[in-house]
C-alpha cells in the first residue's frame, strides 16, 4: 500500500484541492521544475521584462493599425453621411482613446499585473465580474478578431494573383491558418522574436500609410478639395453614435500594452510614454489617411468600395495599385502578431487568478514564454476560421468590449475611494475618467435604441459565461474523479510543453 501511495499522482483529496503543493516529490517535481535549485536570477522561470519603450510603442501602434483603417472608413462615412462629419468622428475617436489610455496609465502603474482591464476589474469588483470580462474577451472577441485579421491578410496577399476576382475561399482559409501557425511558433520561441516581428511590420504599415498620406497631400496640392464638406451630414443622434463603433474598431488596441506590462522595462516610466506617443501618432496618421482617401474618392465611390485602400490606389497610380495589397497584408500580419502576443497574456492572467486552467499560467523552461496560453489562443482562432460570417459575431459583442473598458475606467475613481493607500506613480485628474465614462455610456446606450437585436445577442453571449462560472469556479467541492482527471491532463501537457509554474508567482 505504501508503494502504491508513493507513486500515486493524487494521494489524497486535499492534495488535489491544493493543486501540486502537497503532492509527492515524484509527481510534484515535473510541475515545480527548477524551484529550489540554486540558479542565478536570470534563470528564474517567469515572464521577463525584455521590452523597451520603442517595443512598447510598436506593440500599441502595431496592435491598433491592423485591418481597421482599411475597412472602417466605409462604416464611419455610412453613419455620418459627409466627409466633414466623418473627420470629426475620427478625431473624436482618437481623443476618446487617448483619454482612456491616460486612465489606463494610472491603473497599469498601480496594478502591475498582466491582464489589463480584466486584472483591474478583478481587483476592484471581484471574481464574478472579472470572469465575465475574461469569458467574452478570451472565448469570443480576441480569437474572433484574430481570425478576421488573418483572413484579411490572406485575401490581400493573394490579391495580386487574382486581380479581377476574389481569391478562392479555400486558399484564403489555408493561408490564414499558415499565418496564425507561423506567428504562434514565433511567440512560443522568444519574446524578442515576437517584438522584432512587431517592430518590422509596424514600420511596414506606417510606410504604407505614409504612401497614402503623401499621395493625398499631392492630390490636394493640385486642387482636389471638392469632397471636403458637411453636405448631407447625418442629424440623427443614434446614427452618429453608431459611427463610433466603426471608428473605435480601428482604434482598438490602445490598451494592449497593459496586457503585457510585466514584460515592459521600467513600466512606471515607459508605459505612459508609450501610450501618449502611440495614441497621438495613430490619431494623426488615421485622420490624415481619411483626408487622403477623400482627395480622390467621393462619398459614393468610397461607400461602393469593399477595399478602400486598393480602390484609392487604383485611381491614383498603377504602381501603387500593385503594391498596396502587399502593404495592407503587412499591416494585417503585424496585427495578427499583436493580437496573439497580448491575448496570450490575458489567458495567462486568467489562469493566475484561478479562473482558467492552471496550465495556462505556466512558462516554458528554456524560452520563458507562456507556451500553453499562446497555443490556446491559436487553437481558438483556428476554430473561428471555420465560420463564414464571423463579422456578425463581432458586431454582437462589439458593445461589450467598450462596456468592459468603460467599467475598467470606473476602477480609477472607485479605487481612489476604496484603496487610497495604493501607490499611484501616475495620478489622473478625476475629470478625465468621468468624461470617459460619460462618453462610454453615450456610445453604448444610444446604439441600443438603433439596433436592439444585436445588443440582445451580445448580452446572451456575455451571460453564457454565468453557468461556466458557477460550474467551474464557484463550485469548489468537485468530485474526486473529476479533479483527478484534470490533474492528469495538466501533468501530461506540462511534460509535453516542458512548462512549469512561474517562480515569480510562487514567490509572491
Amino acid at each position: 500500500m505504501s508503494e502504491t501511495k508513493e507513486y500515486s499522482p493524487i494521494p489524497t483529496a486535499e492534495n488535489v484541492e491544493e493543486g501540486i503543493k502537497s503532492s509527492p516529490s515524484s509527481v510534484n517535481e515535473p510541475l515545480n521544475g527548477v524551484k529550489g535549485s540554486s540558479k542565478m536570477s536570470d534563470d528564474i522561470v517567469c515572464l521577463k521584462p525584455k521590452m523597451s519603450l520603442l517595443n512598447g510603442c510598436t506593440v500599441i501602434v502595431g496592435s491598433i493599425i491592423g485591418s481597421g483603417i482599411f475597412v472602417s472608413p466605409k462604416g464611419v462615412l455610412k453613419s455620418t453621411g459627409s466627409v466633414g462629419l466623418s473627420l470629426v468622428v475620427w478625431v473624436a475617436c482618437g481623443i476618446y482613446s487617448l483619454i482612456g489610455a491616460y486612465c489606463f496609465a494610472e491603473l497599469g502603474c498601480m496594478i502591475t499585473k498582466s491582464g489589463a482591464d480584466y486584472a483591474y476589474i478583478m481587483e476592484s469588483f471581484g471574481s464574478f465580474m472579472g470572469f465575465l470580462r475574461l469569458w467574452v474577451e478570451c472565448i469570443i472577441v480576441r480569437p474572433c478578431s484574430q481570425a478576421i485579421v488573418a483572413r484579411t491578410f490572406a485575401i490581400y496577399i493573394l490579391k495580386p494573383l487574382f486581380p479581377d476576382c476574389d481569391p478562392p475561399e479555400a486558399a484564403t482559409g489555408y493561408l490564414a491558418v499558415v499565418c496564425i501557425g507561423l506567428l504562434t511558433f514565433v511567440n512560443c520561441w522568444d519574446v524578442k522574436w515576437s517584438t522584432r516581428v512587431q517592430d518590422f511590420f509596424t514600420y511596414g504599415k506606417l510606410l504604407a500609410l505614409a504612401f497614402i498620406i503623401g499621395t493625398g497631400i499631392y492630390q490636394i496640392s493640385l486642387g482636389h478639395t471638392e469632397h471636403y464638406n458637411f453636405d448631407n451630414s447625418e442629424t440623427k443622434i443614434t446614427k452618429i453614435a453608431a459611427s463610433f463603433y466603426s471608428g473605435l474598431f480601428a482604434y482598438n488596441g490602445w490598451n494592449y500594452l497593459n496586457f503585457v506590462i510585466e514584460e515592459l522595462k521600467e513600466p512606471h516610466k515607459n508605459l505612459p510614454k508609450a501610450i501618449y506617443i502611440s495614441c497621438i501618432l495613430v490619431t494623426v496618421v488615421y485622420t490624415m489617411t481619411i483626408v487622403a482617401f477623400h482627395s480622390t474618392l467621393s462619398v459614393p465611390e468610397l461607400l461602393a468600395s469593399n477595399a478602400v485602400a486598393v480602390t484609392y490606389a487604383e485611381k491614383v497610380s498603377s504602381l501603387l495599385a500593385y503594391t498596396m495589397p502587399v502593404f495592407v497584408a503587412m499591416s494585417t500580419f503585424g496585427g495578427v502578431n499583436g493580437i496573439l502576443f497580448t491575448s496570450s497574456r490575458l489567458f495567462y492572467s486568467g489562469a493566475e487568478y484561478n479562473q482558467m486552467p492552471q496550465l495556462l499560467s505556466m512558462i516554458q523552461v528554456k524560452h520563458h514564454t507562456p507556451v500553453p496560453a499562446v497555443i490556446a489562443m491559436c487553437l481558438l482562432s483556428l476554430v473561428y476560421l471555420l465560420f463564414k460570417d464571423i463579422y456578425a459575431l463581432m458586431d454582437y459583442v462589439g458593445f461589450s468590449t467598450w462596456l468592459a473598458i468603460g467599467l475598467a475606467v470606473v476602477c480609477v475613481p472607485y479605487l481612489r475611494w476604496k484603496r487610497p493607500d495604493l501607490a499611484r506613480p501616475i495620478k489622473v485628474p478625476l475629470f478625465y475618467p468621468i468624461l470617459y465614462i460619460a462618453a462610454t455610456v453615450f456610445i453604448i446606450v444610444v446604439p441600443i435604441i438603433e439596433d436592439p437585436v444585436s445588443t440582445g445577442f451580445g448580452l446572451i453571449m456575455i451571460l453564457s459565461g454565468v453557468p461556466v462560472y458557477l460550474l467551474f469556479i464557484a463550485w469548489k467541492n468537485k468530485p474526486l474523479f473529476f479533479q483527478r482527471f484534470i490533474y492528469q491532463i495538466t501533468i501530461t501537457l506540462q511534460k509535453l510543453f516542458v512548462v512549469v509554474p512561474s517562480e515569480k508567482a510562487q514567490d509572491m
